[in-house]
């Protein structure tokens, strides 16, 4: 059958140009709908859950994310609508720049940036990377992109779930287990996605629990941590951070966290890279020739 899908961008409109049976509009979900019929709604990439809410002038059909989180887009998702996330399209370079966080982190690169700024040249011994303990909550698709890449560091490798269990891999430990976990780890990556059970999960009693000198890393969502607490704890120097995502975002200028040297903070770009655009169009394409063929679609998060 023919189909009828909206883009948000030119780039994703000719990724499905000229493909049969698929009939492209171009929508940013600002403003009226072109037309009811949509069969397909790609959402604009980092687009808030609220700007859904105008989709209740559309008839029954799927909405496309071109992000992996949806926290937020039940509540205000029109009924009657699947919803569909970006899995597969952020995973690898998420974990790209988580790696690069935590060597970055642990080998002082902004120290060493800073001073040749001004031509100094100012050495002395950095942590290692290998032979650390690293803990990785969150056991979706980027933390175990995470995982893949940080195994060939030769650090030992520990897995937290939201419940304990057992898999070919080992155990899985369950975030219960925190408590007794944070005290051995060198590294404490936070790759859940939020929901009223994460929300608030790195408060003071989580971060206090970390080892001395440790480096806390958050590529989850901002809300994940009380950032009073973090804060509060990065300020005594006792333990390290960094973050690709901060509540509030954006971070306002003055914020406290910007004037720690204690802290790397990069502004939301986990998954935006060269690598994005094209995994979108092809998720995109591939999402629409379902609809059309009338064969199952990837990544449905939410269903009537």
């Amino acid at each position: 059958m023919a189909i009828v899908v909206s883009l948000p961008s030119d780039e994703l409109l000719e990724a499905v140009s000229g493909v049969p049976g698929i009939t492209a509009v171009r929508w940013t979900l600002q403003g009226p709908p072109p037309r009811r019929d949509l069969d397909l709604v790609v959402v604009p990439y980092l687009s808030q859950a609220g700007a859904l809410s105008v989709l209740d002038q559309v008839d029954r059909c799927v909405v496309q994310s071109q992000s992996i989180g949806y926290d937020g887009v039940a509540e205000v998702l029109p009924e009657g609508l699947t919803f569909c996330n970006a899995a597969s399209v952020h995973e690898t370079s998420t974990a790209e720049l988580t790696l690069g966080l935590i060597i970055a982190a642990q080998r002082e690169l902004p120290r060493f940036v800073r001073a040749a700024d001004h031509g100094a040249w100012e050495g002395g011994q950095t942590r290692s990377l290998a032979d650390s303990t690293v803990l990785v909550i969150g056991q979706g698709g980027v933390g175990q992109a995470i995982m893949a890449r940080l195994a060939p560091f030769e650090v030992t490798l520990v897995r937290v779930a939201s419940t304990r269990r057992t898999d070919a891999g080992g155990v899985v430990h369950g975030i219960s287990e925190l408590p007794e976990l944070l005290p051995t780890a060198d590294v404490v990556v936070v790759v859940v996605p939020l929901n009223p059970s994460t929300t608030g999960l790195v408060d003071a009693a989580f971060l206090r629990a970390m080892k001395a000198g440790a480096l806390f890393v958050n590529v989850a969502r901002g809300p994940v941590a009380v950032t009073d607490d973090l804060v509060e704890e990065l300020s005594t120097g006792r333990i390290r951070a960094a973050l690709d995502v901060t509540d509030p975002e954006p971070l306002p200028a003055g914020h406290a966290l910007w004037k720690l040297d204690n802290v790397i903070i990069t502004p939301h770009v986990g998954g935006n890279t060269t690598a994005m655009a094209p995994r979108v169009a092809a998720l995109v394409r591939s999402q629409a020739e379902a609809l059309r063929d009338g064969k199952p679609l990837r990544n449905v998060v939410i269903q009537p």
